[in-house]
């Protein structure tokens, strides 16, 4: 594409990565990633395309690639919280990385102002907390069916 009609679009780059990730909700990976690989080629030094893509992966439970994916946006931008945390999630579903990924929210969630990504981290670690911890998850229940509805 020429940079004069690139040029045109520019503007709406904010635009087209906000509709990569409602596709993504819509479950529509297809659109989800045309949609984050045209905004890397309209910024190819602006990470946010690389977060949706990452964001694809930890939906498909992909958590090699997404980890990868947000250890490179953290190489280049380390300050970028939201990565940080996206990482620190898939450190959750790890669990020998589970501790360090708590961490790394924690962190994350100290270090920033956006109130999203403070959300974003609380809700993490609440759903860690109540759903992979042995002690208080129904899914690893050690009661029978049998004693359950008694």
């Amino acid at each position: 594409m020429d940079q004069g009609k690139l040029a045109d679009f520019k503007e709406d780059f904010a635009l087209l990565i906000e509709a990569g990730f409602i596709a993504v909700k819509q479950l529509d990976e297809t659109s989800a990633t045309r949609i984050f690989n045209a905004a890397q080629m309209m910024s190819p030094n602006n990470v946010a395309p690389q977060i949706g893509l990452g964001y694809i992966a930890l939906n498909k439970l992909e958590i090699k690639q997404a980890i990868r994916i947000f250890e490179d946006v953290i190489k280049k931008e380390p300050q970028n919280y939201l990565a940080v945390t996206f990482l620190g999630i898939c450190f959750l579903m790890t669990k020998p990385k589970r501790k360090k990924g708590e961490r790394m929210i924690r962190e994350a969630m100290e270090k920033t102002n956006d109130p999203t990504i403070k959300n974003l981290g609380t809700l993490s670690l609440e759903w860690a907390e109540k759903d992979l911890s042995k002690e208080k998850s129904p899914f690893f229940s050690t009661a029978t069916a049998d004693e359950s509805t008694t």
